[in-house]
């Protein structure tokens, strides 16, 4: 089964629980990686049959997803990690600042055409093509919909919809 989200609008979910941090703090220890994925995947399991199954296996996701984020951004800023939630999906968006746009507005993790923009800035980490197969690969992994975008001229962020479903196969 493989369904799409709705929409990427945020007002159709509930939110679930929002963390802010300094990057150059959240960059400061690679270990902050683990504990915010830890963090978010519990969260991400509660209200399901199996919790720490659920919670266990978008794990690996969310791990990439924030290890993609923590390689992709500068010094300076602010991160943003949130969770919402609606009847069929667990949204996950991570939001931190470039420098530089990355030279699309929008990138489709099931679109494998993207090409990468030489000199760009910070968030080239994430439009590499080395990037845009390991999302493409989580998507089709955890049947997510996963999409990065740039918010104004300043930030990234990467959107991921995973099925609430439990029955991963």
């Amino acid at each position: 089964m493989e369904q799409e989200a709705a929409s990427f609008d945020d007002h159709a979910f509930a939110p679930m629980v929002s963390l802010e941090l300094d990057v150059a703090m959240f960059k400061s220890r690679w270990q902050f990686c683990d504990g915010i994925t830890e963090y978010l995947s519990d969260i991400l399991g509660q209200g399901h049959s199996d919790p720490a199954r659920y919670s266990n296996f978008l794990s690996v996701a969310t791990n990439e997803f924030i290890e993609l984020a923590f390689r992709s951004t500068s010094e300076l800023g602010r991160i943003r990690f949130s969770l919402y939630r609606n009847a069929t999906f667990n949204r996950l968006r991570i939001a931190f600042p470039c420098e530089e746009a990355f030279g699309r507005k929008h990138m489709d993790a099931r679109a494998s055409e993207h090409q990468p923009v030489p000199g760009a800035g910070s968030g080239f980490v994430v439009t590499k093509s080395d990037g845009a197969i390991l999302l493409r690969d989580l998507a089709a992994i955890f049947r997510a919909t996963i999409r990065i975008e740039q918010d104004g001229e300043q930030e990234i962020q990467i959107i991921a919809d995973f099925p609430s479903v439990e029955d991963f196969r």
